[in-house]
């Protein structure tokens, strides 16, 4: 099968001093799909100062963006949009400060993250319980369901010849309902090894099947509109 997540958080910016504040709903309006038409934002998807590069592992390879917004003026915040880690600054704030609070809230959203990976086990489990709920039919049971961190252009693959299916970690950090969408999917697949008719009347059975594949959509959009563009190479 091929994270706006729930991973969001705020901090208020007072002087040099820094409150969580995590029940915060301010977010700025940012356009995934055209960032460059908000005059109230600027992206910074770069970092020329080295401290900031050393003290934030992935910040040059485009993971994590910073945007600086003329409308945010006190309140800081991090949250996970298509793949990347965006925090939004108040446009005004100081390059000192901005190095000492990005890192910090970075490390909140990673830290929050890791305490919510599911096991390779549970996992299993899980598509079993989905099997034996929405598709009593499928007697076939997974051999290994497990997170693979280097799947990055499907949601899950599955090999219905030894049971084993293969999941992208990026899930680790969506709705519940969105992960058992992909984990139905792939064990729809240990009985239909493509998407035909028996397999498409048995996946309309998921109860929120469709608005589980616009999230899965959706992400997928932000993420290509998030990565920067290539440099062109002289021909």
């Amino acid at each position: 099968m091929s994270s706006a997540s729930d991973t969001f958080l705020t901090m208020q910016h007072s002087g040099h001093n820094f409150t969580s504040d995590r029940n915060s709903s301010e977010q700025d309006s940012l356009q995934l799909d055209s960032p460059h038409l908000n005059s109230d934002l600027r992206i910074e998807s770069e970092f020329p100062e080295q401290p900031l590069a050393q003290e934030l592992p992935g910040i040059d390879k485009g993971e994590i963006i910073v945007i600086r917004s003329t409308r945010r003026k006190r309140n800081i915040a991090a949250y996970r949009q298509g793949g990347q880690i965006v925090v939004s600054i108040p446009a005004r704030l100081s390059k000192a400060d901005e190095r000492m609070v990005v890192p910090e809230m970075v490390a909140k959203i990673r830290a929050q993250e890791g305490r919510q990976v599911i096991s390779d086990s549970a996992l299993a489990r899980r598509v079993i319980e989905l099997l034996d709920q929405w598709a009593p039919e499928i007697s076939e049971r997974p051999f290994s369901v497990t997170w693979r961190e280097s799947m990055k252009e499907r949601w899950g693959s599955c090999t219905n010849m030894d049971g084993t299916i293969r999941i992208s970690a990026r899930l680790q950090r969506f709705p519940e309902y969105v992960r058992d969408y992909v984990l139905f999917h792939e064990g729809i697949h240990l009985r239909y090894g493509d998407h035909g008719t028996q397999f498409q009347a048995i996946i309309a059975r998921f109860p929120q099947g469709e608005a589980a594949q616009s999230y899965l959509d959706g992400y997928e959009a932000a993420e290509i509109a998030l990565v920067p563009p290539s440099p062109r190479v002289p021909h």
